[in-house]
């Protein structure tokens, strides 16, 4: 068994920009939200960190965290 490689640090004296992580997306049941696939949807369960499921009139599906494609309106 091996370890996972630890995260790379930002050195001051680099050239590049340190990297930016993402501010963490939260959704609570009743939110309408739009997603880059399945249109205009409803969220009508929340798993804390894990997944919502979205009703999005003709399906409802479970779109899992980090909700890269998901936008709360």
């Amino acid at each position: 068994m091996t370890k996972p490689a630890a995260p790379k640090r930002h050195l001051p004296t680099s050239p590049f920009k340190a990297p930016v992580t993402p501010a963490l997306k939260h959704f609570s049941v009743g939110d309408q939200v739009t997603h880059d696939m399945y249109g205009l949807g409803r969220v009508i369960s929340v798993e804390e960190g894990i997944a919502t499921l979205v009703d999005f009139g003709s399906t409802r599906m479970r779109i899992l965290s980090p909700y890269a494609k998901m936008t709360k309106l």
